[in-house]
């Protein structure tokens, strides 16, 4: 059975204070470190670990928030559910932390927290991918049985936008879409062309594609104001000081937060194992796109990565933050083990069930059902 989270959802939400002082970031830094690295998170976790370990998830969370005023609200966090002062008695004076061992319960129960209320969520919310409306018609029926109200007119809508700016194309593989290869096709016979003009039948690549959410729609779905949802934001926060807005509400369906891909990148996207890092000095929307999955198996998809690419010019582009934020996301659950641990969890569930035994995580599994993560995710 897993260890109890705290209930930490006032002091995960410090994204309203003013950046911490040099000195008090640097002091407040040391002593973090101080506190993970005698818990087991040791001088570097560039490796992958073969087990989950909740100490290096507190460590990677911290250093994968991509700016010093997230970092910040991150110690200002961890160190209020410490029930310690950012700073201590003073410069070098920590006194306050010559009895470690006293903060275990505390220590690990931040990290259950991040892992029950983000982590193992959005993990979570992945087993399901963004449906795929036609561009052309209205989900009429879904509204009729009872959908989201607005949810399947605009993810017909994103669809067919994003297939327009992203030229019918998957932005890694670059295969065009087939449906709409065969549409013009039989419009056009051999003189079929794709968006740039090139002939369509001349050597062109076609796969089935999907539009694909960077962060999931779960998120901002119906049950938005359940408090698994709001801590979930909160920790979302962290990693990029106001992301939030630029998902909020239906911001969820916009194309800065959406990305054409066929169907095999979408699930590897989705489910962390695919993801996209920024080549500076590049011009802008420039990526280099990686997995963890093995080069071998990759090439048995025909896939050498890592792949370079470039987005096609447009007005809404996938947005960087976002792509920055699933990146970060992607590295903690590789980092920590938390990734594997989570699909062997759900994996567990799905084909056994919850055991009656505790073989399973039974508090988990239910507080994951409780929030409304499991059965409504689209990503």
């Amino acid at each position: 059975m897993s260890a109890p989270s705290p209930s930490l959802e006032g002091v995960i939400d410090s994204s309203a204070e003013a950046p911490l002082g040099i000195s008090q970031r640097n002091n407040a830094i040391r002593r973090f470190y101080r506190i993970v690295e005698y818990f087991g998170a040791g001088d570097t976790v560039d490796s992958v670990p073969r087990q989950y370990e909740p100490q290096r998830l507190v460590r990677c969370a911290y250093e994968y928030a991509l700016s010093d005023d997230a970092r910040d609200n991150f110690l200002r966090a961890f160190f209020q559910a410490m029930a310690l002062s950012l700073n201590g008695q003073g410069d070098s004076n920590d006194g306050d932390l010559d009895g470690l061992e006293d903060l275990r319960s505390l220590f690990f129960g931040f990290a259950s927290y991040l892992l029950d209320c983000f982590f193992l969520p959005i993990k979570a919310s992945t087993t399901k991918r963004t449906p795929q409306p036609s561009p052309a018609y209205h989900s009429g029926v879904e509204r009729v049985q009872g959908g989201v109200h607005g949810t399947p007119d605009r993810l017909s809508q994103l669809r067919g936008a994003c297939l327009v700016r992203d030229r019918h194309r998957c932005v890694v593989t670059r295969y065009f879409d087939h449906k709409e290869a065969d549409r013009r096709i039989i419009q056009n016979g051999d003189d079929a062309r794709d968006d740039d003009g090139a002939l369509l039948l001349e050597d062109t690549l076609i796969d089935e594609l999907e539009v694909a959410h960077i962060l999931p729609h779960s998120l901002m779905n119906a049950d938005a104001g359940h408090l698994s949802k709001q801590a979930a934001l909160r920790i979302l926060n962290m990693f990029d000081s106001g992301v939030v807005h630029l998902i909020d509400g239906t911001n969820i369906d916009r194309l800065s937060n959406a990305i054409t891909l066929t169907s095999f990148i979408h699930a590897a996207f989705g489910d962390f194992k695919v993801f996209f890092e920024p080549i500076p000095d590049q011009q802008p929307h420039s990526y280099q796109i990686k997995t963890f999955y093995h080069r071998r198996l990759m090439r048995m998809r025909n896939l050498d990565f890592p792949i370079t690419r470039t987005f096609y010019p447009a007005d809404d582009p996938p947005s960087p933050r976002l792509l920055a934020v699933h990146r970060a996301i992607a590295h903690i659950l590789r980092l920590s083990g938390a990734g594997e641990y989570i699909d062997k969890l759900l994996r567990d569930m799905d084909e056994q069930g919850i055991q009656a035994d505790g073989s399973t995580e039974l508090d988990r599994l239910v507080r994951l059902g409780l929030g409304g993560w499991r059965d409504k995710s689209i990503y």
